[in-house]
C-alpha cells in the first residue's frame, strides 16, 4: 500500500491540512456491493447521520431506484434537506424540539413526504399541539433489544418491546384526529451495529457475541412480523416496514415483512466496519494530517487528529492509521485535539511536511470536522463536496 500512499502524497502536495478526501471509484462499488448484498425485493433507505453532505446523498439516489429515501437524525436537518431539493424523509430518532416539527408542516402541506419518529404520548402531544389541522404520518419505534439469560443484549431506544405495548400505543394514537402510523421501524443495533471480531474483545468474548448475534436474530424476526400482523390486523395500511443497517443487510432482508432497510456507513466503510464476517467493503473515505515534528528517531507528531468516534470509549473507537505498515499511535497519548505522535517502523523516509493517512472508527461523525472532502476519481483530484459544517449547518 506503500504504492497508494505515494500517489496520495503527490496529489495532496499542495493542499492545506488537515483534510479528509473520498475516493469516489470505491464508495460506487461500495453502493454496487450493497445492492448485491439483498436478499430480496427491498429499497434502500440511505441514513444521512453516516454521510452529511448533500453532493454524496444525491450521488447514491442517482445510481439505482433501490436508493429511495432518506432516513434523517433531527427534523432540523430535513428541513435543511427540503430546500435542498430531498423528499421522502424519515426522521429517525422522536424530538421535543417544538419549533423545528413547526417548521415541518407547511412541507407537509405542500407535499412533501415526511415521517415523525414516536414511541411515547410526549411526541404524540407535541406534533399534534403544532399541526395546525395537517395530516402528519407518523413511524413506529419497536425496540428489537433482546435478554438472554438475564443478559440485556442491544440498545436502549424505544419502551415499545412487545406486541402488547404495541397494541396500547396504537389504541392511544386513534385519540390524535390528525396523526397516523404510517411506518414502522425496528432497528436491530445489537446485529447491524455490533461486529462479529472486534479487536477490542477477548477471542471468547468475540465467540459470545457471535451467538448472541444469532440467537437474536431470530427472536427479532418473529417479534417484528407480530408486530406487523397487529398493526395490519387493526386496519392500518403501512407504508414501509424499516429496519436493519449496514452490518445486518443478509438476515433483515430475507425478513417477509420488511419492506425497506436502512444503509449508510457501507458507502464510507469506516474501521468498526472492518470486523464483520459477511462483508467487506472498502475504505473510501480517510482523512489526512501533517507532520509537524520529529521528537525523536521513529516518532513523527502530526497536527490535530482527534476525532474520536462516539459511544463507548473502547480502543476500536480510536482512528485508525492507513496505508503505511508499520505506523501506531502511541498508547500513552493517542489521537490529540492539536498534536498527535505517531511512531513509524516501515520502510520510507518519512520528513517533516509529509502528509499521513488515517480511517475514522465510524462514518459520518468525521464529517463533523471538516467543511469539504476532496473527491478522488480515476486518480484524480475532480472537486470537492461540502459537508454538512461546510454548508453552515450543524444540527446536534
Amino acid at each position: 500500500m506503500e504504492d497508494q500512499y505515494e500517489q496520495y502524497r503527490s496529489l495532496l502536495k499542495d493542499h492545506s491540512f488537515p483534510l479528509a478526501m473520498i475516493d469516489l471509484d470505491l464508495f460506487d462499488e461500495n453502493a454496487e456491493q450493497i445492492l448485491q448484498r439483498l436478499q430480496s425485493d427491498v429499497t434502500i433507505r440511505i441514513a444521512s447521520k453516516s454521510v452529511r453532505s448533500p453532493d454524496l446523498l444525491q450521488r447514491i439516489l442517482d445510481k439505482n431506484d433501490k436508493f429511495k429515501g432518506i432516513m434523517c437524525y433531527s427534523p432540523k436537518e430535513a428541513k435543511f434537506l427540503i430546500e435542498l431539493g430531498f423528499d421522502n424523509l424519515l426522521i429517525a430518532y422522536p424530538t421535543m424540539d417544538r419549533q423545528a416539527v413547526k417548521n415541518l408542516i407547511p412541507e407537509i402541506q405542500n407535499g412533501k413526504t415526511i415521517y415523525f419518529m414516536v414511541d411515547a404520548q410526549s411526541h404524540l402531544d407535541l406534533i399534534d399541539a403544532v399541526s395546525n389541522g395537517v395530516d402528519v404520518k407518523l413511524c413506529l419505534d419497536i425496540d428489537m433489544s433482546t435478554r438472554h439469560l438475564g443478559l440485556y443484549f442491544g440498545t436502549y431506544r424505544s419502551p415499545i418491546t412487545n406486541v402488547e405495548k404495541t397494541r396500547s400505543f396504537m389504541e392511544l394514537i386513534q385519540n390524535y384526529e390528525n396523526l397516523a402510523v404510517k411506518g414502522i421501524m425496528g432497528y436491530e443495533a445489537q446485529i447491524s451495529g455490533v461486529s462479529d471480531r472486534s479487536p477490542a474483545r477477548s477471542r471468547i468474548l468475540n465467540f459470545i457475541v457471535r451467538r448472541l448475534k444469532s440467537i437474536s436474530t431470530k427472536t427479532i424476526t418473529s417479534r417484528r412480523q407480530k408486530v406487523v400482523e397487529l398493526i395490519q390486523d387493526m386496519g392500518v395500511v403501512l407504508d414501509f416496514v424499516n429496519s436493519g443497517g449496514t452490518g445486518s443487510i443478509e438476515s433483515t432482508t430475507k425478513e417477509p415483512s420488511i419492506t425497506e432497510v436502512t444503509v449508510g456507513s457501507g458507502f464510507f466503510a469506516p474501521a468498526l466496519f472492518d470486523d464483520y464476517d459477511q462483508f467487506k467493503h472498502h475504505p473510501s473515505l480517510i482523512f489526512g494530517l501533517q507532520i509537524v515534528r520529529n521528537p525523536t528517531k521513529n516518532i513523527y507528531t502530526c497536527h490535530g487528529g482527534g476525532y474520536m468516534a462516539s459511544g463507548a470509549v473502547v480502543i476500536d473507537k480510536q482512528q485508525k492509521p492507513f496505508l503505511l505498515e508499520g505506523l501506531t499511535y502511541l498508547d500513552n497519548e493517542g489521537f490529540g485535539e492539536v498534536q498527535t505522535p505517531l511512531k513509524y517502523s516501515g520502510n520510507l523516509d518519512l520528513q517533516i511536511g509529509d502528509p499521513l493517512f488515517f480511517r475514522h472508527a465510524k462514518a459520518g461523525e468525521l464529517c463533523e470536522h471538516f467543511n469539504e472532502i476532496y473527491l478522488l476519481e480515476d486518480g484524480k483530484i475532480t472537486g470537492s463536496a461540502k459537508t454538512y459544517r461546510g454548508l453552515g449547518k450543524i444540527f446536534l
